[in-house]
């Protein structure tokens, strides 16, 4: 588009033709920031993508008093499970980052969140309803499974809290992956929608409430667990957890390349 055509769409004139041409396809709409929310309301039963980077939040699951998941019709958006996405809230000038919780194939884009106690962001997420926008960039990162151990290694999965995002996206990603995945948090509660893996390749580690888990850290269930050398691990969670599980694998004669990581905070 010239930029005749896009001060006259910025002014709220009609695009003009030249030479039997409009000036821009009929495919693009551009929308104008003062009509965003005259559009919101007609279109607030379509799951459709308003701009390249909005989208209307369709759904919120709360998993714990302070934990919940945002839902967002996933449209054409596409990334490889592990990567992350950039977060705002419209009109406020701060971004996060989020990996992306849901898998490759599901209909809708979702993140797993946590409120942060005295934070900024984070409240303000909480505070959304469905009908609200988010400003969506991305995905980044290279953080994902290692395709060419993809059929010949068993996936290990270590996370912490909602480091375990990533791991949801891998398992809903890839049926039939053969995977562990190790999640520490403080009470069972925090096993954020347990019920979406396998029993059997689910351990959860709790440091508050021994009842029925393994009671600890998941260092220290890395400690006492042997693996075979065909193990692929995969680390997401506060750096304190990584460094002290790269140190562990590494004395059970485990090398970096075979430990992938992606450092939260």
């Amino acid at each position: 588009m010239n930029k005749q055509a896009l001060r006259r769409v910025n002014s709220g004139l009609k695009p003009v033709r030249k030479y039997n041409k409009t000036l821009f396809c009929p495919e693009f709409i551009l929308i104008l920031q003062t009509e965003i929310d005259t559009i919101m309301a007609e279109l607030t039963h379509q799951e459709i993508k308003i701009d390249t980077s909005f989208y209307r939040i369709s759904e919120i699951r709360q998993l714990t008093e302070s934990t919940f998941v945002l839902s967002m019709p996933r449209c054409r958006f596409t990334f490889r499970p592990g990567q992350h996405i950039s977060v705002s809230i419209k009109g406020d000038y701060q971004t996060r980052e989020y990996s992306i919780y849901s898998g490759n194939n599901d209909e809708a884009l979702e993140i797993l969140v946590k409120e942060v106690e005295g934070g900024y962001f984070s409240p303000k997420l909480k505070g959304l309803k469905p009908g609200d926008y988010l400003e969506v960039h991305g995905p980044f990162g290279k953080f994902g499974l290692v395709q060419k151990k993809l059929d010949t290694h068993k996936h290990v999965f270590i996370a912490s809290g909602t480091g375990i995002a990533p791991f949801h996206s891998m398992v809903r990603s890839v049926p039939g992956l053969d995977y562990q995945l190790v999640h520490g948090v403080r009470y069972p509660s925090e096993a954020y929608e347990r019920d979406h893996y396998d029993e059997e390749r689910y351990v959860l580690c709790t440091t508050r409430d021994p009842e029925n888990n393994f009671h600890g850290r998941v260092t220290d269930y890395l400690r006492q667990t042997d693996f075979k050398p065909e193990t692929a691990f995969y680390l997401c969670g506060n750096s304190d957890m990584i460094f002290d599980a790269m140190e562990i694998l590494k004395e059970k004669g485990f090398q970096r390349e075979d430990i992938t990581v992606e450092v939260y905070f």
